[in-house]
């Protein structure tokens, strides 16, 4: 009988462990989504941002089309993207088109000195800062999910239960530049 009671305590104790296992990697996914929610929010400002900007460069630089263009078509993949990799792609192009479309506001000095410019130009460098810091937190929290589904026992539990890696929200490229807001001297 005391057999019995020794097997059904371990028992016990491996079920309380192992939905313990189960309850930390469902936390950490939750993490992994809420910072990925925290970066949609503010790519969304970004991608909002960006029609005002390109309607007042418009004004004063009309004839610089392909710029203009290369911006819009790159907020619009940007606007489509799903996934981490996806969107890190479009925003990384979005960042290069919107530094080629700042770049502009050299030659046109009224642009430069326009304040609806100015303060959309001040808007897209907050976003790029909030953008900036929701990147880094979704990628610890993924890196914190994926260490903890691929570490023993855990990798257990999460293959059992199909806990999925998870991407990182990388830009790739030259990370000097990208993580630099874009820069305009007045």
């Amino acid at each position: 009988m005391t057999f019995l009671y020794v097997l059904i305590g371990a028992l016990a104790i491996l079920v309380v462990f192992l939905i313990g296992i189960y309850n930390s990697l469902v936390a950490k996914r939750q993490r992994c989504n809420q910072a990925f929610a925290d970066i949609d929010v503010q790519l969304k400002q970004r991608q909002n941002l960006i029609p005002n900007l390109v309607e007042t460069v418009k004004g004063y630089a009309s004839h610089e089309r392909e710029t203009l263009d290369a911006v819009v078509q790159a907020r619009n993949s940007a606007v489509a993207a799903q996934s981490p990799g996806e969107m890190a792609q479009a925003e990384g192009a979005l960042t290069g088109a919107l530094g080629r479309m700042f770049a502009l506001s050299e030659a046109y000095p009224d642009l430069k000195a326009n304040e609806n410019f100015k303060d959309l130009q001040d808007e897209l460098s907050v976003i790029e800062d909030k953008l900036a810091a929701a990147r880094r937190f979704y990628n610890a929290a993924v890196q914190d999910y994926n260490t903890s589904r691929e570490q023993f026992p855990n990798s257990i539990v999460a293959g059992m239960f199909n806990f999925e890696e998870r991407e990182f929200f990388d830009l790739g490229g030259d990370r000097t530049a990208l993580s630099n807001a874009p820069e305009v001297k007045f």
